[in-house]
């Protein structure tokens, strides 16, 4: 991914390590994406909540459910 992409879907977050000399750092963050097979997003599970990865399990048995007949 680059910056462009990152930036636009709030990954990458700035940190202020130097408070005093005002320099700001930017990280990603933990991101879990759901993209379905037609390669749209989903669903986008950030931080703590991205460590499980259950959370994006139970997206893709719900997404599974609206498509079957």
């Amino acid at each position: 991914m680059n910056h462009k992409v990152l930036t636009s879907y709030g990954i990458l977050k700035k940190y202020d390590l130097t408070k005093q000399m005002g320099d700001e750092y930017e990280w990603a963050r933990r991101t879990t994406f759901v993209i379905d097979k037609d390669g749209k997003i989903q669903h986008i599970e950030f931080d703590e909540s991205a460590i499980n990865p259950n959370n994006a399990v139970d997206i893709c048995l719900k997404l599974h459910e609206k498509t079957a007949p």
